[in-house]
């Protein structure tokens, strides 16, 4: 399946659009790591630190943009205020952690490591 790559940028900050778009290339390390074409990074103003997101379609088109801190996840904000609507309507459903909890969960992931830095096994590519 061909994959294709575009970049968005939000309509507020883009400039004129060429009549061509640009078609630049970078390669996979071994982790899977890529640099961003110089191209992408200016059309999105990307400072070094910024976090892109990889946005798939089901037509396998892959779009890339950038992703504001500033931002606020209208989801995560929705759910954030259900919680704090319900938890001032009904203060008695807070409870703490049972002990039998919190020791099944650090049984769960207690001694678990992780090496960023690690090449990856072939069962997790």
């Amino acid at each position: 399946m061909q994959m294709h790559y575009f970049v968005t940028t939000p309509l507020s900050s883009m400039e004129p659009l060429m009549a061509t778009l640009s078609q630049d290339v970078s390669t996979l390390t071994d982790r899977y790591q890529t640099t961003v074409p110089l191209g992408v990074r200016k059309l999105l103003k990307l400072n070094k630190g910024d976090k892109i997101r990889y946005c798939t379609e089901p037509s396998g088109r892959v779009y890339i943009e950038l992703m504001r801190t500033d931002a606020e996840d209208p989801a995560l904000g929705a759910f954030l205020d259900l919680i704090e609507t319900d938890i001032a309507a009904h203060p008695e459903r807070i409870r703490g952690f049972s002990g039998a909890l919190q020791d099944r969960l650090k049984a769960l992931v207690g001694d678990i490591e992780i090496d960023l830095d690690e090449t990856l096994s072939p069962e997790d590519e």
